[in-house]
């Protein structure tokens, strides 16, 4: 098989070899949400969830899973990522946490799959912190948003969000 392939001659599934790509900065953004009942969203607010500071957390796990994708996600290649942010945006008319990703690198691959493990993670935590309160809490979707620097230049998925990342 010629160009780049998750499979083999054989039809196996392989990383794929970038190491004829050129190194560039590449960026991704990515996006979550996360809709919890009043009680918990109220709890969540004012930082009064029992297991503790809930956002806090969640950025954490977040940006450790962005950092760990590889391990996570088959035939992903390991990444030094320079740059992950995860932010939040609290929407009580909707009683969602709004999750936005993003990550950096210069390298030959893209960070899509990181911004958007980073954006997963990071709405699993907080179900994880709220689940005592709310355990039919809503998690998604869970979308690119947008990614630089690849060959294809720059893609936007169109979907607004109300909070930006400042790379």
């Amino acid at each position: 098989m010629t160009g780049l392939t998750h499979l083999n001659d054989r039809g196996e599934a392989n990383m794929v070899d970038v190491t004829e790509k050129s190194v560039r900065e590449r960026s991704a953004r990515a996006a979550s949400c996360v809709r919890l009942n009043d009680e918990a969203f109220s709890l969540l607010v004012a930082g009064n969830i029992k297991k503790g500071d809930a956002l806090a957390v969640a950025r954490i796990a977040g940006i450790h899973a962005a950092k760990k994708t590889a391990e996570l996600i088959p035939l992903c290649h390991p990444l030094a990522l320079t740059k992950v942010e995860v932010d939040f945006d609290l929407d009580p008319d909707e009683g969602c946490v709004q999750i936005q990703t993003f990550c950096r690198l210069a390298g030959r691959t893209g960070v899509e799959m990181e911004a958007l493990t980073a954006a997963s993670i990071a709405a699993l935590t907080i179900y994880d912190m709220c689940k005592a309160v709310d355990p039919g809490m809503e998690i998604g979707p869970t979308r690119l948003l947008e990614k630089s620097g690849g060959k294809r230049g720059y893609w936007e998925s169109g979907v607004s969000t109300k909070m930006e990342v400042d790379p």
